[in-house]
């Protein structure tokens, strides 16, 4: 019963695993968190500029 414990706290095949999955969680966070910020800013940007560009007068051919 002891050698099967000491040989599973031994075996250290899927820790390369674990680590993949740790950093891919990790990148993914940060772009949701990139996405977000960006997201924000260039719809707040992007109703501003549709104002200013309604509130220009029309035109007119005399």
């Amino acid at each position: 019963m002891f050698q099967i414990i000491k040989r599973f706290t031994r075996n250290e095949s899927g820790a390369v695993t674990v680590d993949w999955v740790v950093l891919t969680a990790a990148v993914v966070g940060l772009a949701v968190a990139a996405y977000l910020q960006i997201e924000t800013s260039t719809h707040t940007l992007a109703n501003a500029a549709g104002a200013r560009i309604g509130a220009e007068p029309l035109p007119t051919e005399e």
